[in-house]
């Protein structure tokens, strides 16, 4: 019961910090603030100032894109989902050990067998691959996003606070 509390509190720390940051669609796909930087000192400005005032907004697209990469795997979402509901079933269901004619089937067997049959599942799911390609495809969008989009008058005055 109290990791759930701490799973909510997780969770709403999470919301209360990161997706309370989200900007508008408006202003995320503003088409009138795109343009080329004009060397790489720019570029790093506005690298450095998108990734704080888009955080929220590159935490979305980061993940959709685990989402899709998800479904586009069927089998990757397979091995998850008999793995956690493995442990699921085995911590619900099997607490205690159970005689089962003349065989005693304790929790720990339950977990090598789910570990036995779940480890080669999961391996030919090749989620090294996926981590990869989420990791590749996020920085490609959430950098050339941040590179493209110009920082807003606000960043101007970034610095200086009110007298």
């Amino acid at each position: 019961m109290e990791q759930l509390s701490r799973v909510g509190d997780l969770a709403r720390n999470f919301r209360e910090t990161r997706l309370s940051t989200l900007k508008t669609p408006q202003e995320f796909f503003d088409h009138r603030q795109l343009s080329r930087p004009a060397d790489m000192n720019e570029a790093t400005t506005r690298i450095t100032y998108n990734t704080r005032h888009f955080s929220g907004n590159y935490l979305l697209v980061i993940g959709v894109l685990a989402v899709y990469a998800l479904l586009t795997n069927p089998l990757l979402l397979i091995a998850l989902g008999f793995l956690a509901g493995g442990f699921a079933a085995i911590n619900k269901f099997a607490p205690e050990p159970v005689q089962v004619g003349s065989q005693v089937v304790t929790q720990k067997s339950l977990y090598t067998a789910l570990f036995v049959i779940g480890i080669p599942l999961l391996w030919f799911a090749s989620p090294v691959s996926t981590f990869f390609w989420l990791v590749g495809s996020s920085a490609i969008l959430i950098l050339g996003h941040a590179v493209l989009m110009e920082p807003g008058v606000e960043s101007e005055y970034q610095g200086v606070e009110g007298v």
